[in-house]
């Protein structure tokens, strides 16, 4: 066994040098977006004035959302993924429309409850937003939409609007590294997985030795895994999980680890088109990740209903 992970680790150095040898691979800057809080206040306060001043003329305020759901507004770039281009269409929400109105008025709440978390320095998850007013929000999958719409209408991540998903997955193996508030987390100390971080870009310290990460699609598989102790067997290595269509801040999580460590990063889907789907969320991202886990969670139902003993496919 210690020979065969022997040359297994040889293959990983020799991927991981030919990666790091990648001159287009290393040179790209991502631009994240990131904006100083005094511009992102300074776009909300626009949007604000923009309804005054509507009202002001007496005109219905109309709010103008870039259309996430269609193919034609989002381009793809070797260096970040899935991307809305510069030029998009828009859909509007008018505060006049019996059809839209209710939306309006959740827009604006959620506009108002970002602002003030900015202007405090705190933050807040999507569960939180949704309990500030259950009434008017319905269902989390609204607000969850809603602030994903605010983020690509702005043009900032969500966590530069200091709002925080709570996170899904799950990781372990050969990792240390300390939370935004000081708390260490060593995933090398305990043989139940820990939970993926809520703030990733908050993880400092990162200490590892991992000659891979393996991304593991579903959380049967990964507990399979652990009790099979894969982390052991091929130690040094990281698995992770994001239970499936992976949330926001798994894969932040997958690429702060090639950021820091630039080791090999491996894939076990399932071998069908919806385990590729995820491994290409995975790499490029989601075009619209709340329809695009719905419609996933249907389609693979089927599949599991069609597929008895669905093959395993390490990319």
């Amino acid at each position: 066994m210690a020979s065969s992970n022997a040359e297994l680790f040889i293959e990983m150095d020799k991927l991981r040098t030919q990666m790091l040898n990648n001159s287009e691979l290393m040179t790209v800057q991502r631009t994240d977006g990131e904006r100083r809080h005094c511009d992102i206040l300074a776009l909300i306060e626009n949007i604000i004035l923009k309804m005054v001043t509507s009202l002001s003329k007496d005109e219905a305020p109309v709010l103008s959302l870039p259309n996430r759901s269609s193919w034609n507004n989002v381009g793809f770039d070797s260096s970040v993924g899935l991307q809305m281009n510069s030029e998009t269409t828009f859909s509007a929400v008018r505060s006049d429309s019996p059809a839209s109105i209710t939306k309006f008025a959740q827009i604006v709440k959620v506009l108002h409850v970002i602002y003030r978390l900015i202007v405090s320095d705190s933050y807040a998850t999507k569960r939180d937003i949704y309990y500030n007013d259950t009434q008017l929000f319905r269902s989390q999958d609204r607000v969850d939409h809603i602030v994903d719409d605010i983020s690509c209408w702005l043009k900032v991540p969500r966590r530069s609007l200091h709002v925080l998903a709570t996170s899904k997955g799950l990781i372990t193996g050969d990792l240390c590294y300390l939370e935004e508030d000081g708390s260490r987390v060593d995933c090398r100390s305990s043989a139940a997985p820990h939970p993926v971080s809520s703030n990733i870009s908050g993880i400092k310290n990162i200490v590892s030795s991992a000659k891979f990460v393996l991304i593991v699609e579903k959380d049967a598989t990964f507990q399979r895994l652990l009790d099979d102790d894969l982390c052991g067997k091929l130690a040094p290595c990281i698995m992770i999980t994001g239970k499936g269509v992976p949330d926001v801040n798994s894969r932040l999580m997958v690429r702060k680890l090639w950021d820091t460590l630039h080791v090999p990063i491996f894939a076990l889907v399932d071998a069908d088109p919806y385990g590729i789907e995820i491994m290409c969320i995975y790499k490029y991202g989601s075009k619209v990740a709340g329809s695009s886990r719905r419609s996933h969670s249907s389609h693979e139902e089927r599949w599991n209903q069609a597929q008895q003993s669905p093959q395993k496919a390490l990319r």
